[in-house]
């Protein structure tokens, strides 16, 4: 469905990006993979997997807090893989704390890694989609996007800045062939829950499975975790063309957190 198409996936070495890379490749996409502080062996690797599938593969370590990185990411997915069809922005990073005691520092973070990123990038793909007339904006939100929880100040209003950012992208693009759409999921087993996880074995003294259980059950009514491979299917969907009239929709995929 997506051959001859290019994505770049921020965060795309592990977790959910991984996860929307492989599902857009399993289409033929060509895919600029990205992270950051990843091993030479761990790239070589992906590099190999991707290959393997059929489809033009690049690796780029762009700090996406970083816009003059984001640029030279975006220039080398037009000179070795063609162009920059879909843009899935990924990139997250996650601290807890009460907001009376949040470090300053850790606030900027979480804001420019979660939602800054996702501008910085945007802004450099989009006039090349409209001009093509066709493009796929995919920003993954959370489910802490359309609602909060405690500890999470600069996670949630960089969730909700993420989703009010995808309306913006949908109305400026519409009737371009560009759509924006943003992927709202649960807990998501990725080594970014899996600290929570620990944290909360650490405190009570319980085992991984029994944390894992009390996390979902706060938030969680289906008791799973979404997996990487049903977010990276909806973003398969999302570029499809039954989804060309799909723009400024925020998706949820969260075991019915949100539906309470």
């Amino acid at each position: 469905m997506l051959k001859g198409k290019t994505a770049i996936v921020t965060g795309s070495s592990s977790g959910i990006g991984l996860g929307v890379a492989r599902a857009l490749a399993g289409q033929g996409a060509n895919i600029m993979l990205n992270g950051f502080g990843d091993t030479p062996e761990t790239v070589a690797k992906l590099k190999t997997e991707f290959a393997a599938m059929g489809v033009k593969v690049d690796y780029n370590p762009a700090d996406v807090t970083k816009p003059d990185q984001l640029a030279a990411m975006v220039d080398a997915a037009h000179k070795n893989l063609g162009g920059v069809d879909i843009l899935v922005n990924n990139a997250g990073i996650q601290f807890v704390s009460p907001i009376d005691q949040f470090p300053i520092e850790k606030w900027d973070a979480v804001i420019a890694t979660n939602l800054s990123s996702a501008f910085y990038a945007t802004r450099l793909v989009l006039d090349a989609m409209k001009t093509k007339g066709w493009g796929r904006v995919i920003n993954i939100a959370s489910a802490h996007g359309l609602v909060a929880s405690a500890g999470k100040s600069a996670y949630v209003a960089a969730k909700h800045g993420i989703v009010g950012f995808t309306k913006v992208t949908a109305l400026e693009s519409a009737g371009t062939g560009v759509t924006s759409n943003a992927i709202c999921p649960g807990w998501v087993l990725t080594p970014l829950v899996q600290k929570q996880i620990d944290a909360i074995v650490a405190k009570d003294g319980i085992s991984n499975a029994q944390a894992s259980e009390k996390l979902l059950s706060e938030k969680q009514p289906s008791k799973q975790f979404v997996t990487p491979e049903q977010i990276g299917g909806l973003a398969v969907f999302l570029c499809s063309d039954a989804a060309a009239q799909i723009t400024g929709s925020a998706y949820s995929i969260d075991g019915g957190w949100v539906a309470q």
